[in-house]
């Protein structure tokens, strides 16, 4: 299920604040943050926006 636009307007990464890309590929869903390197996973069209769940890109 991808995840609503407005919602991706407003959300940031909640480490450093940046702008996060939305992906969609081979059965994974997550948002990506450049700025620290950080890749938060979508679970069920729910983001997983915990620092320590978090793994590097």
């Amino acid at each position: 299920m991808p995840l609503d636009d407005r919602l991706l307007e407003i959300l940031v990464c909640p480490k450093c604040k940046a702008e996060l890309e939305y992906r969609v590929g081979e059965g994974e869903e997550a948002l990506l943050c450049h700025a620290c390197g950080l890749k938060f996973e979508v679970d069920e069209g729910i983001p997983i926006m915990l620092i320590d769940e978090a793994k590097p890109l």
